[in-house]
């Protein structure tokens, strides 16, 4: 990839002024050699294989950080879905210790988190994905780095209502067994998972990905803010087009700085590691201009949440999309703009003023590129009611063929308006609002709500 003085002089002034960074750079690695028993050689050999594969993830992203000056804020692992591992495993107790040797693998090579301690249940569960789903709140409290996810929906299979039900349950013993449910920041359930996404909590190295990848995970709000900032400020009035033409401007050149460094760490990692994707979604953080909310004020919304926010939304996701797909032939993961509430200083202002509410979160979701991410409700919320709500946004994913996730907290001693600072990128949870009247009948139907119709394509 070749790059002109100006290109490099314009990432400068991204990476300094507008928060320019390579959010992840994610190492994905297949298990599926893993022995099934016993507990005690599998264990060593996840523990040998992803430290001889990861061994050198974070020096080298080290070296690429100091060569090109664009900063790697985390370093991660995926792996292959560890329900496919375990499968032959007999009890929670040894799937809870697979999930400590993987924490202490993490560790010890010095990524921030290691993914994919997951299930693919979309159209129905074995005995070993019911033992990791049921293992998950006593294994994420037993660890901190260790990330997991279950897919419970797809377009073509229709949206699986038993494991929506126990993941309700699972949700809500989790958040009982960390401080501020704080654990359920790092498990998400999703519809039409993607195979190579970098982003925690859902990442995880599909069975379709070669034995080692490394797909890299872009995010720039800062620096599409800044770009709209300027538009405004040329003085002349602008269209829409104008505004749409210079998202896709800064997307292109996101993209483009984001490939660079994924090629480069492959490189000097060596075979068998390849580059994958890069996922270009502009992922906020709780620093100040650093927010998808604030590029959807600057596009003319009052306030994040008002009427307008959707469509706002929807355009900013399409060019970013535009421009990245133009400049990468290896878009992939998620790609277009996160919206998770707590990590995100405008959309905490918005949930804070009470512009920003559950339903229309659940409405900006069908356009973004995931779902409802870092929502906080008060902690006596049923577990039928958190089935239902992550039943909601599966079906907006099923039916509108897109991937669509559920990241939510109860927070225990927690009522509406009440506000938990998790600290770091995890930022403060605004606990919100949830409707009081009940789904249980609903959701105590047993089955699988089918697939749409539009799901006949073949």
């Amino acid at each position: 990839m070749l790059f002109s003085m100006n290109e490099i002089h314009e990432t400068v002034r991204m990476i300094e002024e507008e928060h320019l960074d390579i959010r992840t750079v994610t190492l994905g690695v297949s298990l599926l050699a893993a022995p099934k028993r016993p507990v005690e050689a599998l264990c060593q050999y996840l523990y040998d294989h992803i430290s001889m594969r990861a061994g050198r993830l974070v020096e080298t992203a080290g070296l690429i950080e100091d060569q090109y000056g664009i900063p790697i804020v985390n370093k991660r692992i995926s792996m292959t879905p560890i329900s496919l591992v375990c499968e032959g495993l007999e009890s929670i107790d040894e799937y809870v210790a697979v999930a400590k040797v993987l924490d202490k693998v993490a560790s010890d090579v010095g990524v921030d988190y290691i993914a994919g301690y997951s299930a693919l249940v979309h159209k129905g569960a074995t005995s070993g994905d019911r033992l990791l789903m049921d293992s998950i709140p006593r294994a994420l409290a037993a660890t901190s780095r260790v990330c997991s996810s279950v897919n419970l929906a797809s377009t073509r299979s229709g949206i699986n209502m038993d494991c929506v039900r126990d993941m309700g349950r699972i949700i809500k013993e989790l958040a009982g067994l960390t401080p501020h449910a704080s654990g359920c920041a790092r498990l998400v359930v999703f519809s039409n998972v993607p195979e190579d996404n970098p982003f925690i909590a859902g990442a995880f190295h599909g069975v379709g990905e070669p034995d080692a990848v490394i797909n890299v995970g872009v995010s720039g709000p800062g620096v599409v803010l800044a770009a709209i900032r300027r538009l405004k400020k040329a003085g002349s009035s602008i269209d829409l087009l104008q505004l749409a033409e210079a998202i896709k401007k800064m997307a292109f050149k996101i993209t483009r700085a984001g490939e660079l460094i994924g090629r480069e760490v492959a490189k000097i990692l060596g075979d068998p590691v390849s580059f994958g994707i890069v996922d270009l979604s502009l992922a906020p953080t709780p620093v100040v201009g650093d927010s998808v909310a604030d590029i959807i004020e600057a596009m003319g919304i009052e306030a994040v949440g008002a009427p307008g926010t959707t469509a706002a939304l929807s355009m900013l996701v399409d060019a970013v999309k535009k421009g990245g797909t133009m400049a990468s032939s290896s878009v992939g993961g998620l790609s277009g703009a996160f919206i998770p509430v707590s990590e995100d200083a405008g959309m905490v202002a918005g949930a804070l003023r009470g512009s920003l509410s559950l339903a229309k979160l659940e409405a900006m979701t069908a356009v973004c590129s995931v779902g409802l991410d870092m929502v906080a409700v008060p902690g006596d919320t049923p577990a039928e009611t958190i089935s239902g709500i992550i039943a909601d946004e599966l079906a907006i994913g099923v039916v509108n063929n897109k991937t669509t996730a559920v990241r939510i907290l109860p927070v225990p001693d927690t009522k509406p308006g009440d506000v938990v600072d998790l600290g770091g990128l995890l930022g403060q949870l605004v606990i919100m609002p949830v409707p009081e009247y009940s789904c249980a009948e609903f959701i105590g139907l047993k089955g699988r709500i089918p697939p749409p119709i539009t799901s006949v394509k073949n």
